[in-house]
């Protein structure tokens, strides 16, 4: 059954303002025809006159508008859209991304290899809205960040949010917020201005062992690319209409994301692309519990809670990342990044001076002349083997890919064994059952725990922790890491 379906347990988190539900489901309220997050800090209304739905969308089509209080619009996404390989979820991975707004519903379902009448009718059964009104949803809260946080004239944000015309983005503003545009700006107060830098809260589910998380991007940050400076993940963010670059940073309860964009157009697709680097939708408590089952694995889960599997805001980039990294330390494969990005990269301006290029796309490198790859010989060929296929589409890792298909060309290509393909499917594809059995760190920590080192005897063992064995690997190559220091 899904979540909102089961009427006395959406009753139960409710009245226990339970945040971990938050992004799972909404609960709205017949008699005012407003739409909460479970956790909202109002009264509960009477069980007679709720009733739940599966996204804002869903409860936008039904008539409710956003609570004024909670803001449900900006609540943790479900973390079954990151975690699931089906279509729907495939689906809502790509709104997220923006692709209905670019090519429309018929370019989701060409992307997705169904016809539009499949795509439609599967989302509106899992999320009680179809495409192009989750879309709307997303554009709806695009809207409200650009009124809230910049000074931009409306007519530009109805523009940079993705809305066809002024009116359509008044219109929807009003129905969803039920407040016109101006009326939002003037109650969020006056936004800062002539900085270019747009600064957005990324809530997540509670735990988050966040030291973990920008300890393993700090570790393997590529100059140029990426940096960490004064206690912030920075990086260079490749868009579909320009590039950005991020900054991330801890802070109480949620991520703090400074954004700056060379086209605004690009600000839900950056939202989008950070959340899922930081694994900022997935249901912590889920992991652990499962995780913790195992005796040989709670002391850590304990200790950790909240561990994620940092992912990657291109998935392209980081499959070429992880055949420069093949067999090698992280300061040799950082040194082969580096080099690959100062020859062939695209220079971006950084306001702080930090960042200087977005990294090669594929397209890039597969038109160079393979002389010019400061590569050996074997690590060139693979790199030549995955571009090639990367940017003719006969490979996709992006956030829409169909995982099984994509681990199975990675692993026809020349070169690529199981560390990398699952290393890809860890990272890029956002498997959170990606396993490893063969990783050196992950082998060593097994010894050190009392299991067995052998990769077949490990696999076995491993399938108690499935489908979370991702999040498994965190905590055995923490274990691993420290035994190495």
């Amino acid at each position: 059954m899904r979540v909102h379906d089961d009427f006395d347990r959406c009753m139960r988190a409710v009245n226990a303002k339970d945040s971990r539900f938050d992004g799972w489901f909404y609960t709205a309220v017949r008699t005012t025809r407003v739409y909460c997050r479970p956790s909202c800090p109002g009264m509960p209304p009477k069980a007679e006159n709720m009733a739940f739905f599966p996204s804002a969308a869903a409860a936008q089509q039904a008539g409710f508008r956003a609570c004024k209080r909670c803001r449900p619009d900006a609540s943790p996404g479900s973390p079954q859209w990151n975690a699931r390989a089906d279509l729907a979820a495939r689906a809502m991975r790509l709104i997220a991304d923006g692709v209905v707004d670019r090519s429309g519903v018929p370019g989701l379902a060409a992307h997705l290899g169904y016809s539009v009448r499949q795509v439609e009718r599967q989302l509106l059964a899992e999320f009680g809205a179809g495409p192009l009104a989750l879309a709307r949803a997303q554009r709806a809260q695009t809207a409200r960040l650009l009124i809230e946080t910049t000074e931009l004239p409306m007519s530009e944000v109805a523009t940079a949010a993705g809305f066809g015309s002024i009116r359509t983005f008044n219109d929807t503003v009003r129905e969803v917020f039920a407040l016109p545009p101006t009326a939002l700006r003037q109650r969020a107060g006056r936004p800062a201005a002539g900085s270019g830098v747009l600064t957005v809260r990324l809530p997540y589910r509670e735990p988050l062992s966040a030291d973990q998380l920008f300890a393993q991007l700090a570790a393997t940050v590529v100059p140029g690319v990426e940096e960490w400076r004064d206690g912030a993940y920075r990086r260079t963010l490749r868009l579909p209409h320009g590039h950005g670059i991020a900054s991330l940073r801890p802070a109480a309860g949620h991520v703090q994301c400074q954004l700056t964009l060379t086209d605004l157009r690009d600000l839900s697709r950056a939202i989008s692309r950070c959340r899922r680097l930081l694994d900022l939708d997935a249901d912590p408590v889920t992991v652990d519990d499962t995780l913790a089952a195992d005796p040989i694995l709670a002391p850590s889960v304990r200790k950790n809670p909240g561990r994620r599997v940092p992912r990657t805001v291109d998935g392209a980039e980081f499959a070429m990342r992880a055949v420069l990294g093949q067999q090698l330390t992280t300061a040799a494969a950082r040194a082969h990044a580096t080099r690959l990005i100062a020859a062939h990269g695209e220079s971006v301006r950084d306001p702080i001076g930090g960042l200087t290029h977005l990294f090669p796309s594929p397209q890039t490198i597969a038109a160079l002349d393979p002389e010019l790859i400061a590569l050996p010989r074997t690590r060139r060929d693979t790199l030549i083997g995955l571009v090639t296929a990367l940017a003719s589409g006969t490979i996709d890792v992006g956030v829409g890919a169909d995982r099984d298909r994509a681990r199975a060309r990675l692993a026809a290509l020349p070169g690529f064994g199981p560390w990398t393909v699952e290393t890809i499917a860890m990272r890029a594809l956002g498997d959170p059952d990606a396993f490893i059995p063969s990783d050196p760190g992950l082998r060593a920590a097994a010894r050190e725990l009392g299991l067995t080192s052998n990769t077949n005897s490990l696999a076995v063992r491993a399938e108690a922790w499935r489908p979370w064995r991702a999040y498994a690997m965190q905590h055995l190559w923490a274990i691993s890491e420290r035994l190495a220091r």
